[in-house]
């Protein structure tokens, strides 16, 4: 087992903790080192069926109703639509490095404007169309939709418990509708191999585990802070993946 390898599985630990604790995160620290250790379809594919595990998880195993703002996440979903299509092209386009580039590049912006102090007043009409467009599009292309749906949910000044629900919904969907757009267009390399799903389907279940008494204790500010901190540790791994 190379260290790579290793890096990859604690990566996607790591990552299902912070998805179950936040709503958020889990692309973000696993996809570049999936990317490195796999091809760029396996590590789509892999995303996306471990991302509806840790989803179901949070959405069925919590034993509580989930409270997600239910009509923003149908339209960011629809608008996810067209764009899952067009990262479909950009995946089967790019070479690897690339698209680790591309998932580094995404973390890096979304921190600085993360940095920034939120506009006051609610989101413009252009804002759930384009947070869906660009959330689609990463999705098929390097399983990061998160932080243009993170954004728009701060903007939209909604709570942590229901911005964690919104979020999982709305993951949950990408999952199913991103695996339907590679069937469509026939992108046979993201099924998964046999080995990295019976490693990494266990890991995902432990880090869900520990993740979900960690939202228990986030508040507003901590809740935020924790984001932050995820997209820190995602840019992190992302310029590793990069420079390696």
């Amino acid at each position: 087992m190379s260290l790579l390898t290793v890096v990859t599985a604690i990566a996607v630990l790591s990552g299902a903790a912070l998805q179950s604790a936040t709503g958020f995160g889990f692309g973000l620290v696993a996809a570049p080192l999936l990317f490195a250790a796999t091809s760029p379809e396996e590590a789509v594919g892999l995303m996306m069926l471990l991302g509806l595990e840790i989803n179901t998880l949070t959405l069925a195993g919590e034993r509580r109703r989930p409270r997600p703002l239910r009509a923003e996440a149908l339209a960011l979903v629809a608008w996810a639509l067209p764009g899952m299509l067009g990262g479909v092209f950009v995946l089967r386009s790019l070479d690897a490095t690339t698209l680790q580039v591309i998932v580094t590049v995404g973390v890096l912006a979304s921190l600085a404007v993360r940095r920034m102090r939120p506009p006051s007043g609610a989101p413009g009409s252009w804002a759930i169309p384009a947070a869906g467009l660009a959330a689609g599009a990463l999705n098929t292309a390097t399983s990061t939709a998160g932080p243009p749906l993170v954004l728009y949910l701060l903007r939209r000044r909604a709570e942590p418990g229901q911005i964690r629900d919104t979020l999982t919904v709305i993951f949950f969907a990408f999952s199913v509708l991103g695996a339907a757009a590679l069937a469509v267009t026939q992108t046979t390399e993201a099924i998964p191999g046999t080995g990295w799903v019976a490693g990494l389907v266990p890991l995902v279940l432990l880090g869900h585990l520990a993740g979900r008494r960690g939202f228990a204790r986030l508040s507003g500010g901590r809740y935020e802070l924790a984001l932050t901190l995820t997209l820190v540790a995602a840019a992190l791994a992302g310029l590793l993946t990069v420079v390696v």
